[in-house]
């Protein structure tokens, strides 16, 4: 019995590998090497978010058989709300997830030096052209068995090299129950959430959970699914922010390069230290290379009323746009760490307003009937989404020097 739920498990896991793309490799590294086991906390609280705001979105796919692009687009049709509502998924999704592919395509060569051709690192060419292929195949089984693969390369490296460092426990523990908040840590928190609970994620998995699962008595299986791989992925990050605390000693520390890290790793794993890097930011790259083209060709499908499945023309037009884009950004020359960065911030600031809609959906009893949003989910997502808009805030206040709180 329990082996047959196990193999009905999927969404989740492309939920999973979105979040843990290089844009959580560097965010969680900086914010060990920078502040050691202080913001576990933050990676605790991103995944109890991510678990709520994703259990909505999978709830609408498996019980309202709908995506929240289609869902918003009914909600709005005949309303003022329509043309905005369209404006904003498809700047912050179609056109933020071309900028974001480009951070999952360099992050992924991070580790490996090789010989640019034409100023263009040919690593980068390769990453995308695997993307290509996987999502080309238009067979959802094929891409979710691939993904599946990465996030477990991924979860073997850093939970094994976590354990292996001995950390402190106590110290783990004490960052993880006992937050601490300063002034400088407000960018590396907002990066830590924006990293862990991204918005294209609630357009990813409704859409995904919709073609996964056909009856709402599904919605058990659905939610542990969701559970297990947010789980698996938060445990994750906090594997490659406590390897960064431990390879830097608790030592305030700048990372300027990622072979920063590699270098302070080498006492610890001798000659594996760069292939550790290397590897665990290729699974990280390839994974997210794959789930945010999909994730945009589902939002933009959807909220233009178009057919939201692989195979159709304009569909596939969605996601090979966005994969060009990413390569031709890849391609500019940005440092990779700055430009992973800033696109986790950008999504921190972003999400509280997908789930604002999100939310407001869920609570139409005409969609969901019985399974709309009960009282205490709605508190407790309430929460949620509130903190993640005054974290929001402050990270767009605090760029322009004001202090918020």
């Amino acid at each position: 019995m329990i082996l047959k739920k196990l193999k009905e498990l999927g969404p989740g896991v492309l939920v999973a590998a979105a979040f843990i793309g290089p844009g959580t490799v560097t965010t969680a590294t900086i914010a060990g090497a920078k502040t050691g086991y202080t913001l576990l906390w933050a990676v605790l609280f991103s995944v109890i978010a991510t678990i709520f705001l994703q259990e909505m979105s999978v709830r609408l796919g498996v019980v309202a058989k709908l995506g929240v692009g289609e869902a918003l687009r009914k909600k709005t049709q005949n309303s003022f709300w329509r043309i905005p509502v369209v404006v904003l998924v498809i700047s912050a999704i179609l056109i933020g997830n071309a900028a974001y592919e480009a951070g999952n395509i360099t992050g992924a060569v991070l580790g490996f030096q090789v010989e640019e051709i034409a100023g263009v690192n040919p690593l980068i060419l390769v990453v995308a052209l695997l993307a290509f292929l996987l999502l080309f195949s238009g067979k959802y089984r094929v891409i979710e068995k691939a993904i599946l693969g990465l996030v477990c390369l991924m979860g073997l490296v850093f939970l094994v090299t976590a354990f292996l460092l001995n950390p402190d426990w106590s110290q783990v523990l004490s960052g993880l129950f006992q937050p601490r908040f300063t002034e400088d840590h407000t960018l590396l928190v907002v990066g830590i959430i924006g990293t862990t609970v991204v918005p294209y994620n609630l357009f990813l998995h409704a859409s995904t959970a919709k073609e996964k699962w056909g009856k709402s008595r599904s919605l058990k299986v659905a939610r542990l699914d969701t559970i297990l791989s947010i789980v698996l992925g938060g445990m994750i990050t906090m594997a490659i922010l406590i390897v960064a605390a431990v390879a830097f000693g608790g030592k305030p520390s700048e990372i300027q390069d990622i072979s920063d890290l590699s270098f302070q790793l080498k006492p610890l794993l001798g000659s594996w230290s760069s292939y550790f890097i290397a590897f665990g930011f290729l699974a990280a790259g390839i994974s997210s290379a794959i789930t945010a083209p999909l994730a945009a060709a589902f939002a933009t499908a959807e909220i233009l009323g178009w057919p939201s499945t692989l195979g159709m023309k304009k569909f596939k037009l969605v996601w090979i746009g966005v994969l060009l884009l990413g390569v031709v950004f890849a391609s500019l020359g940005y440092r990779p760490t700055e430009l992973i960065l800033f696109s986790q911030v950008a999504n921190g600031i972003l999400l509280p307003i997908i789930a604002l809609f999100l939310w407001w959906i869920v609570n139409d009893r005409k969609l969901l009937q019985q399974h709309k949003n009960s009282w205490w989910l709605n508190f407790f997502s309430g929460i949620v989404i509130l903190i993640c808009l005054l974290l929001g805030l402050k990270s767009i206040f605090s760029a322009f020097g004001i202090s918020l709180f």
